[in-house]
């Protein structure tokens, strides 16, 4: 009973087998959009394939993707090819892709945009990093195939044009797999080396498969670390790759490299002849001045009368003398007087100088101020003395003494009227020497 059910591992194997032995899955072709795509660091891709309907896991390891001119990305639309089968350990199946190219636009258009994004946004084509390109080079290394119309137009311009430089080849591939390489090789050897002011690297016209090594990373990136300015020539006018944008100059051709590169002995020939004439006629101008003002001299007083112009001169230096010495005293005397000031104004700011005034204001303040602190105690004390007179004057006690008294109620108040007081009531009277204890009997009111 228990041998009719099978393990999920027998299953997916059967699977399995069945779809390795369908021809129809061995060589598939699909047209479908990336999603979920992932470079894995050990270099396979995982992504998946899909329609508006479905969609199907796929992998592409790293010995298939290697060769691939374009960077997959998602929502890019891709025709592959691979072979379907299960992945065991998951119970899927999924499509191994052995090729893969962008639907709609070519693949080497694709990797040639997507690195010309890349390096120009790293600033590797900006123009501030570009060398200038030497005017009169004496060295020139040159990078292209041993072999071609374009090593022999290259060296045939720049021998004509300027034949004194030297030249030098670096012979390179330029095109298959290896001469992206070797044309990195090239540039890194030239720069070893030294003494070259200049490289041209390039090569003739061809189809882009052809020029592609032109439009590899490695080799834009070696130009741009070139030590030595770098003029890119590839291919023809309408041709333009990667390793021009890289250069500090590109040429249309590997001719007009050539004369980029160097001046033409002829140009430089006529401007040398013109140059010799412009110096002959400026000299010719010089001459004819010079001796105009020679003319100029000879016809001069002083040479016509040179004992007349001495004496004459003797005079004006007699009084250039007077005056330098009325000068020189008038200045003495200025710097001397001013030096008497200056010396009296230091006497009279020296520290000495200083304390003694400031003694003799301090003695003058102490003699006012004892002045005036004793005209202030006589001035107070006679003030003192005029309020006692007048105390003296008002004293009831004075007062008292001629005779007067002053009665007080029983609640100690001054009796001043008769109103205040009832026959029969105790008050007390203040004389000079004591008091009395009284009780009125009798009351007797005076009209006033």
């Amino acid at each position: 009973m228990n041998d009719k059910y099978l393990t999920v591992t027998a299953l997916t194997k059967y699977i399995k087998r069945k779809f390795e032995m369908d021809k129809h899955l061995k060589d598939v072709w699909l047209k479908a959009e990336i999603s979920n795509f992932k470079h894995h660091s050990r270099g396979h891709m995982y992504l998946t394939l899909k329609d508006d309907r479905s969609r199907i896991q796929a992998v592409m390891f790293a010995g298939n993707n290697r060769s691939l001119k374009f960077k997959p990305e998602n929502g890019m639309n891709v025709l592959v090819k691979g072979e379907l089968s299960v992945y065991e350990p998951q119970g899927q199946y999924q499509l191994y892709i052995t090729q893969m190219e962008p639907d709609g636009i070519g693949a080497l258009y694709l990797a040639f945009e997507q690195l010309k994004e890349k390096l120009s946004a790293e600033g590797l084509f900006d123009p501030s990093v570009k060398q200038p390109i030497p005017a009169y080079p004496k060295r020139i290394g040159v990078i292209t195939s041993p072999t071609g119309a374009a090593v022999r137009d290259i060296m045939t311009t720049l021998s004509r044009r300027f034949p004194i430089a030297k030249s030098t080849l670096f012979p390179v591939l330029v095109q298959g797999s290896q001469s992206a390489e070797s044309i990195v090789k090239a540039i890194e050897t030239a720069n070893r080396l030294e003494g070259f002011d200049l490289l041209i690297v390039g090569r003739g016209g061809g189809s882009i498969e052809e020029l592609w090594s032109f439009n590899e990373e490695t080799v834009a990136r070696a130009i741009r670390a070139s030590a030595i300015p770098v003029i890119s020539a590839v291919g023809h006018e309408t041709d333009f790759t990667i390793s021009d944008m890289a250069a500090d100059m590109r040429a249309a051709t590997p001719t007009a490299a050539a004369e980029l590169a160097v001046p033409s002995q002829v140009e430089i020939k006529e401007r040398v002849i013109a140059l010799n004439r412009s110096l002959d006629r400026a000299l010719k101008n010089r001459i004819v001045q010079a001796k105009e003002r020679l003319n100029q001299l000879q016809r001069a007083y002083a040479f016509r009368y040179p004992a007349q112009l001495l004496r004459q001169k003797e005079q004006e230096l007699d009084k250039y003398v007077e005056r330098l010495g009325r000068g020189v005293t008038a200045r003495y005397t200025n710097k001397r007087d001013r030096l008497q000031n200056l010396q009296k104004r230091l006497i009279q700011k020296h520290p000495q100088t200083q304390t003694q005034l400031l003694g003799r204001e301090l003695t003058q303040l102490r003699q006012r101020l004892d002045r005036a602190f004793v005209n202030e105690v006589h001035a107070r004390q006679n003030r003192f003395q005029k309020n006692l007179d007048k105390l003296a004057l008002l004293n009831p006690l004075n007062t008292m003494k001629r005779g007067y008294s002053i009665t007080y109620q029983q609640n100690g108040e001054v009796l001043s009227s008769t109103r205040k007081v009832q026959p029969g009531d105790q008050v007390t009277v203040k004389l000079y020497d004591g008091s009395l204890d009284c009780q009125v009997w009798g009351i007797e009111e005076e009209k006033t």
